[in-house]
């Protein structure tokens, strides 16, 4: 199988085989490519962004973002949660929307300074 590895911007084209030794990994050009084939494989992982509604003027929606990377199975899970909450005060960037998803340790967290406006 190939795959190019997104880890840092050389975009190594990877040769990835599953042999009775494991997982052999070929193509790239630094320890981090082997690894981000192997985690693909056995335990894919991404970083989601979205938005979430507020009542705060001025502020329909705001962004977020998950502060690390969550697996991949889980994204729909993620996606649904985020349709259900609606943040009622202005909240400073950076702030936890929902904590520790999935037992991960990893936060949904805001990526725009909410300053409530008089419109």
């Amino acid at each position: 199988m190939q795959m190019v590895c997104i880890v840092c911007p050389n975009g190594c084209r990877l040769n990835v085989e599953q042999t009775e030794e494991g997982i052999v990994v070929s193509g790239q050009r630094c320890k981090r490519g082997e690894a981000f084939a192997i985690g693909e494989l056995t335990d894919p992982k991404r970083s989601v962004t979205s938005s979430v509604r507020t009542t705060v003027k001025g502020y329909p929606v705001v962004s977020v973002k998950t502060d690390g990377e969550i697996p991949k199975s889980k994204i729909f899970e993620l996606m649904d949660m985020l349709k259900n909450v609606t943040l009622h005060e202005p909240l400073p960037i950076g702030s936890v929307v929902i904590g520790n998803l999935f037992g991960t340790g990893v936060n949904v967290i805001t990526t725009t300074q909410m300053e409530e406006t008089d419109e």
